[in-house]
């Protein structure tokens, strides 16, 4: 009954640290369907909160997008983080110290995508496909 215990105890440990990942679509099998969004939107910071997202206009992560120009607004909410996306010759950030509403305008070309936080970037960070 002990051994049960501990088998039971140590699964249960095994599943809560599995279930705390960064955010992004991560690298097992593939992206899903391309999206189509009429407009992207990072959002890094609430309430200084370590979250860093990008999703579309919708709130739907951004996983699988079709190649293209798009307008991004980055909500940077903290001063003490940034949001910087790069990949395939696009690099853009907001400042460490700034907070605001920052809007781009960015093409993406088939590829792989990275943003994240850079004075976090362990632990604020997530991935996407461009097809």
């Amino acid at each position: 009954m002990r051994v049960l215990a501990v088998v039971v105890a140590a699964s249960a440990a095994a599943v809560s640290v599995a279930a705390c990942g960064g955010s992004g679509s991560g690298d097992s099998g593939s992206p899903g369907p391309v999206q189509h969004p009429k407009s992207l939107v990072g959002d890094v910071g609430h309430n200084d909160a370590f979250t860093i997202s990008f999703k579309d206009e919708n709130g739907d992560a951004i996983k699988n997008l079709a190649a293209g120009t798009y307008q991004l607004t980055i909500k940077d909410e903290s001063s003490i983080h940034d949001f910087h996306l790069t990949g395939g010759g696009v690099d853009k950030a907001t400042s460490v110290s700034g907070k605001g509403t920052t809007s781009f305008t960015v093409t993406f070309a088939p590829g792989k995508y990275s943003f994240l936080c850079d004075p976090h970037a362990s632990t604020m960070h997530g991935s996407f496909t461009v097809s």
